[in-house]
């Protein structure tokens, strides 16, 4: 009995010395190795920090591509989905309330052409990426409110388009901020 004791003493200490001491450590160096050194891409326009690249934003002019919804309001400290279910009677509001707006900015579309992550909130609640079709049926809302042709918004889209990694791992997907910045950044 006094061996069992023993020996579990052991055990917990050196596993707090591995997943308390080593494993952080570790974890702490492959981060500074990394692009962002750790602390995450940052976009910068003029010198100035306007947000990370993985952290989702709210843009909500007509002017910028917009992402798609949070359930925590882009709040990273929050991060956290609705927990609401397909059924539940005020996550059908919100899903109703957020189609009504897309198809107000978008009088061009039908129900049918809306990507379901346009009204659909993520997971994390700040997904910093909508995929090529959503970016699509925006195109010409942007292109309109900025006095831009279609086709060279639809060139920035196509440019900001990331492919699956080796073309099979994950989805094409599109950085809202990165486009916007770009967007911005783009003369008439």
């Amino acid at each position: 009995m006094k061996t069992d004791l023993v020996k579990s003493i052991r055990l917990t200490l050196v596993l707090i010395v591995l997943l308390c001491v080593v494993y952080p450590v570790l974890i702490t160096f492959a981060g500074k190795m990394s692009k962002g050194k750790g602390d995450g891409e940052t976009i910068t326009v003029n010198g100035k920090v306007v947000g990370y690249a993985n952290v989702g934003q709210n843009f909500t002019k007509p002017e910028y591509f917009w992402g798609r919804p949070s359930a925590v309001g882009y709040n990273a400290a929050g991060s956290a989905g609705s927990n609401k279910g397909p059924t539940n009677p005020d996550y059908l509001k919100d899903v109703n309330n957020r189609i009504d707006t897309l198809l107000k900015y978008h009088p061009y579309l039908k129900r049918s052409d809306i990507p379901a992550e346009m009204v659909t909130a993520s997971g994390s609640g700040l997904d910093p990426d909508i995929s090529p079709e959503a970016a699509r049926i925006q195109i010409k809302r942007v292109a309109s409110n900025r006095g831009l042709s279609v086709q060279k918004v639809t060139d920035l889209v196509s440019q900001h388009t990331e492919t699956p990694l080796l073309g099979m791992f994950g989805p094409a997907v599109v950085n809202v901020l990165k486009l916007n910045v770009a967007l911005d950044a783009l003369k008439k």
